[in-house]
């Protein structure tokens, strides 16, 4: 499991070495252990692409502070590797130690000013590789001035290789929050450990790939702003049938889906809960959109029953319902109120009270979700949900008390509780029609399987209040990778999707 932290967690735990509480050197030494492991992160990025180091250029834009510093010690040890190192002084002034080791090492600096922002742009363009260590995580806000019109001309040009040192500067490592001008890195080399704003749109589209660098504080960390769960935690947390186990036992789902306009998302979720494991499906809802699944899904038993009179222990409701289906829409309320794990989707959302329960899963894409904070009394249109993806599915969380998954090429999940997860294993074939309902299907199955199982999560470090969110992350995951292994680099469908994420339980 991947742990990411704000940078003020960060800054926290390094505080102590930056002080010298921990003896004399004790902040020079994190410095040090973070320009290696940054020059070292270099060499393998050029060796990787085929390139030697003799006779490399690197161009450092160094800004003043302890970023900065870092950026200039790893420059020097590349200058020691036979590489040609500029450093491009962004403020003016610089990290003393820093410069000082850079120069000895035969780095040339030269400061940036308002006349020579074309030039500069010009000669770290065409360098391979750029090093982007103007600012840090304690930084407010942007770039301005001639620093700023230097990143927007990089930006233009598009260098071969960029590496972001701790994080691409402008975006906030708290919130993911971008602020342009933004030079969007290829590898972006965190120390101590990754930033939340690195796995949260936008900022994770500046980031590239992410590479942590131990430094030393890690035992100093408190608990995580935000986690991401890799193929070991899955295949530790999803369920396996035991050896007497029947369909009752794996877990029963019920879906109230589909509408005449719409009876395929019916079919979907339903596809994408036999998909995950549930042991059996329960669909309720109008008789052409039942005949359609029994066709499509034989396996899935169907009536125009009442919520009440339908026993599961979990409920999918909203995909591709039609807001004028009041007995569906009232199915969906009926769900939402059982007490039972639900995962609320698409048509549900705007039918449901204002405060669920955490216990209850929205699935809102970022239109969605700004429709429901507006229901809410929060003002924030798509593209402001978009901006601060983080800091919008927290509010949501917040003010519903319910879990929120936030669709996206990251997908965000925040509890009530103030757990957060973040999956980005998607590929943006996936933004297909269909491709969400596939989703709730599997999140459905998965809660109805493991909604209960509270030792399984808490023996796995995670808070069983927030088990629901945990869910959520992994069914996102295994939609992600089935959506990869469907596509092969190409178009995919939504049905492909499905196929796919048996296949990949299988595997898990």
């Amino acid at each position: 499991m991947i742990s990411a932290y704000t940078g003020t967690q960060v800054r926290e735990a390094e505080k102590p070495f930056l002080d010298d509480a921990l003896g004399p050197g004790a902040g020079a030494v994190l410095m040090q252990r973070a320009a290696y492991g940054l020059a070292n992160a270099v060499i393998s990025a050029l060796r990787g692409r085929g390139q030697r180091l003799y006779g490399s250029s690197v161009a450092v834009l160094a800004g003043k502070g302890n970023n900065g510093g870092d950026g200039l010690f790893a420059a020097a040890l590349l200058s020691g590797r036979g590489m040609r190192t500029t450093a491009v002084l962004t403020a003016g002034d610089a990290h003393d130690a820093g410069l000082a080791a850079f120069r000895k090492a035969g780095g040339h600096a030269v400061s940036l000013t308002g006349d020579n922002v074309t030039e500069l742009a010009a000669m770290a363009g065409g360098a391979d590789v750029v090093i982007d260590a103007i600012l840090g995580t304690g930084a407010q806000g942007g770039l301005r001035g001639a620093a700023a019109g230097l990143i927007e001309a990089l930006g233009r040009s598009r260098p071969d290789l960029v590496v972001a040192c701790d994080i691409p500067s402008g975006v906030d490592a708290d919130t993911g929050e971008a602020h342009a001008p933004v030079l969007a890195a290829d590898l972006t080399v965190t120390f101590g450990a990754a930033k939340a704003g690195l796995l949260a749109d936008p900022g994770a589209d500046f980031a590239g790939r992410v590479r942590v660098i131990p430094i030393g504080i890690e035992g100093a960390l408190p608990w995580p702003a935000l986690r991401r769960l890799e193929a070991r935690d899955l295949s530790a947390l999803l369920p396996s049938p035991e050896r007497r186990a029947h369909k009752y036992s794996r877990g029963v789902l019920g879906v109230v889906a589909g509408s005449s306009a719409y009876p395929g998302a019916a079919v979907l979720a339903c596809k994408g809960a036999l998909a995950a494991g549930v042991g059996m499906v329960r669909y309720l809802g109008p008789a052409d959109v039942a005949d359609l699944v029994r066709q499509s899904c034989p396996e899935v038993v169907c009536s125009a029953g009442a919520v009440a009179d339908t026993h599961v222990q979990a409920w999918l409701v909203g995909s591709g319902l039609d807001d004028s289906d009041e007995q569906q829409l009232q199915r969906a309320r009926d769900a939402a109120d059982s007490g039972l794990p639900t995962i609320a989707d698409a048509g549900a959302l705007p039918a449901l009270p204002e405060v669920l329960a955490p216990q209850v899963i929205l699935t809102p894409h970022a239109g969605e979700l700004s429709a429901l904070l507006e229901r809410l009394g929060v003002s924030l249109d798509r593209a402001a949900v978009e901006a601060s993806t983080l800091g919008a599915v927290r509010r949501a969380a917040g003010l519903t008390e319910a879990t929120v998954l936030l669709k996206g090429a990251t997908t965000l999940v925040a509890s009530p509780f103030q757990d957060f997860f973040s999956q980005a294993e998607a590929t943006p074939w996936m933004a297909t029609a269909g491709s969400g309902d596939v989703l709730a299907g599997i999140i459905g199955g998965l809660l109805a399987q493991v909604g209960a199982d509270v030792g399984r999560f808490g023996d796995y470090g995670i808070d069983p209040d927030a088990r629901w969110a945990a869910i959520a992350a992994m069914a996102a995951s295994v939609h992600g990778r089935a959506g990869v292994r469907a596509s092969g680099g190409g178009p995919v469908t939504a049905s492909g999707i499905a196929d796919a994420a048996r296949e990949v339980m299988r595997e898990l």
